[in-house]
């Protein structure tokens, strides 16, 4: 029969495995709770330079808020999420995406998780606090949840019909 074996009585078993021993450093650090990871901080003396979160867009004349406004009043169909259309990095996210491909519409997307201070803005301007973020013809729709009922009950089919490059609407 199994038994449960506390959290301290199993950290110590793996501190004393032949790999935890050797002179390689280990990624995380044991606390009595478990692994403690550190993420990347801008400013951390700890992380490498290569690995901080840049500004992608960068230019000292238009502001993340511009930003949002133009990629939003420009691009019919526009998604802020985790990753990218063909490489989503969350589940939500690539849900969003796959509803929307199904339409066969241009899809304008920024991924969030490149800079901190637009995943703000963008939660600013949509007062939102969620991803991914999809707006369609300018108007904030909501997230993967919103998209995927509205697929479900016909109302995305309407909202993109006039939509360039959507054959598949019939």
């Amino acid at each position: 029969m199994a038994r449960l074996l506390s959290s301290n009585a199993v950290l110590k078993a793996i501190a004393t495995l032949p790999a935890a021993l050797s002179s390689r450093n280990v990624i995380g650090s044991f606390y009595p709770s478990g692994l403690k990871y550190s993420t990347s901080v801008p400013g951390d003396p700890d992380t490498h330079e290569d690995f901080r979160p840049t500004n992608k867009i960068q230019s000292s004349d238009v502001s993340l808020k511009d930003v949002v406004e133009q990629d939003v009043k420009e691009n019919p169909v526009m998604i802020y999420m985790k990753g990218v259309p063909d490489f989503p990095q969350c589940g939500f996210s690539s849900l969003a995406v796959r509803v929307l491909k199904h339409y066969n519409v241009p899809l304008s997307a920024r991924n969030i998780l490149e800079d901190a201070e637009l995943k703000g803005a963008v939660k600013a301007f949509s007062h939102w606090p969620t991803f991914p973020q999809i707006f369609i013809k300018g108007e904030f729709i909501g997230g993967s949840d919103i998209i995927l009922n509205m697929h479900q009950n016909g109302e995305l089919k309407e909202k993109l019909k006039d939509i360039a490059g959507s054959p598949k609407l019939e």
